[in-house]
């Protein structure tokens, strides 16, 4: 599962079961280009930059966190957990879209990031209607003792800001968290390797 939208960002490799128990001593902090969106046009990294200051101002006006916005999502089905969410700011109300897992379908929500309130209804799609690199993503979900909401908080504290997206991605056979921070004016990737979300 991954964000609508893309960012190049500075990048954090934690491992998440070492940052629940430890001080976060073994980050490895990779340097990159700062606030720059990657959208399907060729814009100039000027627009880029705005569009990515915008977007920030926006989720800096917010009254809900993301962690919230998670609970949200979750306490609308019982056992359900986390997959993706992510800050939308577009042109109107702000919101967050959050998918959770719940009895192997995949909810889609929508939550206003200023009320907390539900906006529309809610969608479900079985996990069949996936890709396969998304279904085994899920699959892998399920199996391990870690949480996005876990994630969130080891990565708001690595890199000393609050998430504003969050998900799934798998990288050279590993599954982990890819958490995106908004830390002073600067955007940070934090990425985290939950326990037992190696590949077989």
């Amino acid at each position: 599962m991954t964000t609508a939208t893309r960012w190049t960002l500075p990048l954090l490799a934690i491992s998440l079961s070492a940052l629940l128990l430890a001080a976060p001593a073994r980050a490895i902090v990779t340097a990159g280009t700062p606030t720059s969106l990657h959208s399907d046009t060729d814009g100039d990294a000027e627009a880029d930059r705005q569009a990515v200051s915008r977007e920030i101002e926006r989720f800096r006006s917010s009254s809900i966190s993301i962690s919230q916005a998670m609970a949200i999502a979750e306490a609308r089905h019982a056992g359900a957990t986390t997959a993706d969410v992510s800050f939308d700011g577009g042109s109107g109300v702000p919101v967050y879209r959050v998918k959770t897992l719940h009895n192997d379908r995949i909810w889609r929500h929508t939550i206003n990031a200023r009320t907390g309130e539900l906006v529309g209804g809610e969608a479900a799609l079985p996990p069949a209607e996936l890709d396969l690199e998304d279904r085994d993503n899920l699959a892998a979900l399920g199996a391990i003792r870690h949480r996005l909401v876990d994630a969130v908080r080891v990565a708001e504290r690595a890199a000393s800001g609050k998430a504003i997206s969050g998900g799934l991605v798998r990288e050279r056979g590993r599954l982990n968290f890819s958490i995106v921070v908004v830390s002073g004016d600067d955007l940070k990737e934090v990425t985290l390797e939950p326990p037992g979300a190696r590949a077989k």
